[in-house]
């Protein structure tokens, strides 16, 4: 019967491998075919000039984020009603992820910004400020992660913070329509700057924003997340090390 156990599980790993693979060669393909639509497709905004085509990858990684940190939030809520681990290791995996396409994002718009608005950043702007309390707000998550010894109180603690992060993330992405002091664009729907639909593009713009909306949202960033989450699966089953003869006689 045990044996029959770890043959089940070894297929099961060996599915599970494989649809990993399968969706990192969707990701690299989505990737690909945004970065050349980027570049060759799209055409040159006759405003902001070349700059503007780091738009369709700072948009599209901040959606990614959006979505990192909605699964995080999930698996903090699901781990604060079942105690189960491996919703604590998923809400982990979407926060590590989702703060590294946050900082993509923030610093793909800060390249876009200094020939604008001629500056990096600003804290008079209530989208920069927001953006930057989510990533604090992330950050104190992986620092909270490392600073409590005790697991169970680490987890609470930890998922009671992911509900929280992704307060900060809907903030900053709901607060261009809701304030009308801040400079950054809103892209598609209304905002109090532009009562209209937002920016007109053209259409290999918006077939441009389509597709690496698709690639980041839907294949990068659950892929990126999958990984993680394969890594701290394999890290919780590695065995504890032994512990030295001198700490063992020092006890």
């Amino acid at each position: 019967m045990q044996a029959t156990a770890l043959a089940g599980s070894a297929i099961r790993a060996g599915k599970q491998k494989r649809l990993l693979w399968a969706m990192t060669a969707l990701s690299g393909a989505g990737f690909a075919a945004g970065l050349v639509a980027m570049l060759a497709y799209a055409g040159t905004d006759r405003f902001q000039g070349e700059v503007q085509r780091l738009f369709y990858f700072h948009l599209s990684s901040f959606t990614g984020a959006f979505l990192a940190f909605t699964v995080a939030m999930a698996g903090g809520l699901v781990y604060l009603v079942s105690r189960s681990v491996w919703w604590d290791r998923l809400a982990l995996s979407a926060v590590e992820v989702g703060f590294t396409l946050s900082l993509i994002n923030v610093c793909l718009g800060s390249i876009w910004a200094r020939p604008t608005w001629n500056t990096w950043w600003t804290a008079q702007d209530p989208r920069m400020v927001a953006s930057a309390i989510m990533m604090l707000t992330c950050a104190a998550y992986l620092v909270l992660r490392q600073a409590v010894e005790d697991p169970a109180r680490r987890r609470t603690l930890a998922a009671v913070l992911a509900v929280l992060l992704m307060g900060t993330a809907i903030v900053t992405a709901a607060i261009t329509r809701l304030r009308g002091d801040t400079i950054h664009p809103v892209v598609i729907g209304p905002s109090p700057q532009n009562t209209s639909a937002g920016v007109e593009m053209s259409a290999n713009m918006s077939l441009t924003l389509a597709v690496n909306l698709i690639a980041w949202t839907l294949f990068i960033t659950p892929t990126l997340i999958a990984w993680r989450m394969r890594l701290e699966t394999l890290r919780a089953l590695k065995p504890a090390p032994a512990a030295s003869p001198a700490r063992k006689s020092a006890g």
